[in-house]
């Protein structure tokens, strides 16, 4: 299933109430051990200003205030329903200060180039239309010497990983997924999203080609999620 960015913005806006849920519920919790992983590869010091792309609810973004100290965190959504309920997760955390959502399309980013010392995204580059000018805005609000930091999922090298992957993803995280958001096709996307994107190799490729070196990137739970690092 193809969407455009209006779609992509409508599906998340509808299953925003369940998505924190559903992300811990259907990783096992492991997500947040996959967030801290790719934070601790960031090496900009204390008092930085990052931007946390495709945010969501802003689940990234608390990572890095809690591991890193900056100064301040921006986090950009195209769905405002998602970033309606980051704030309010903000707001309980009493982050509100720290940490700014708003909605902003991720592949026009209004922010002056070299503003910031990281950029992350968790989750959210395959969910691009056009994932080449996502990362080439990421490379433009980088400072010289800042880091790309993009958590995202990808696929077990094992064959028998992969077939018993593919066996949960396309078949019993659909049904979870549309039991408790109650949306029909959300949780029928993830799994196709994640088979049409490249991962390791491939989606180092498409860093460098946008101006990122120092590309490297770390398979996590055995292939299931990948953390990838470039630097400007």
């Amino acid at each position: 299933m193809t969407l455009d960015k209006s779609g992509v913005g409508d599906m998340f806006d509808a299953i925003a109430w369940r998505y924190d849920f559903l992300n811990h519920f259907l990783t096992l919790g492991i997500d947040n051990l996959w967030r801290n992983k790719a934070v601790s590869l960031i090496t900009a010091p204390k008092g930085s200003s990052f931007l946390d792309v495709a945010t969501g609810t802003g689940d990234l973004a608390v990572t890095l205030v809690r591991k890193k100290a900056p100064k301040k965190v921006f986090g950009i959504d195209i769905s405002e329903g998602m970033l309606s309920f980051g704030r309010k997760k903000m707001g309980k955390l009493g982050l509100s200060e720290m940490v700014t959502l708003t909605q902003e399309d991720c592949e026009a980013l209004s922010f002056e180039e070299g503003s910031f010392e990281a950029v992350t995204v968790g989750f959210g580059i395959r969910n691009f239309l056009h994932p080449n000018k996502g990362l080439s805005e990421m490379y433009r609000v980088l400072k010289p010497g800042g880091e790309a930091i993009i958590l995202e999922f990808s696929r077990p090298k094992s064959k028998l990983l992969c077939k018993l992957f593919d066996l949960y993803f396309c078949y019993v995280l659909p049904q979870i997924g549309k039991l408790f958001s109650k949306h029909s096709s959300a949780y029928t996307y993830l799994p196709d999203s994640v088979k049409e994107f490249p991962y390791g190799e491939g989606f180092s490729q498409l860093m460098r080609e946008a101006g990122f070196t120092a590309v490297e990137y770390h398979p996590l739970t055995f292939g299931v999620a990948t953390v990838y690092k470039g630097v400007k």
